[in-house]
C-alpha cells in the first residue's frame, strides 16, 4: 500500500513545490510554501485525490484517508 493510500502527511520539498504551485492548493487556493505539511485528500473537485495543506484536511477513520475539511463537514451534516 502506498503512502498516498495510507493517509500519511509529507513535507513540500522543492520538486513538489515546483510541480504543485502552478495551480496552488485546491482546498484553500493559496500557494504551497517550502516545508508546508500536505496530504493527499478527496474533496468536492473532480478527478480523485489531490495534494492539499494538512490544515485543510480531516482524517476520516471510516475510509482511512484524508478528506477536505469543507467536504467532510458537508458529509457529516447529511448523515443522520
Amino acid at each position: 500500500m502506498s503512502k498516498r493510500d495510507q493517509g500519511e502527511t509529507f513535507l513540500i520539498d522543492l520538486e513538489k513545490l515546483n510541480s504543485l504551485n502552478s495551480n496552488g492548493c485546491p482546498a484553500c487556493g493559496h500557494k504551497f510554501n517550502l516545508g508546508d505539511t500536505a496530504v493527499w485528500a478527496c474533496g468536492a473537485w473532480e478527478g480523485g485525490a489531490r495534494v492539499i495543506h494538512e490544515q485543510d484536511a480531516v482524517f476520516d477513520h471510516r475510509t482511512n484517508g484524508f478528506v477536505e475539511r469543507k467536504c467532510y463537514s458537508a458529509k457529516q451534516d447529511r448523515i443522520p
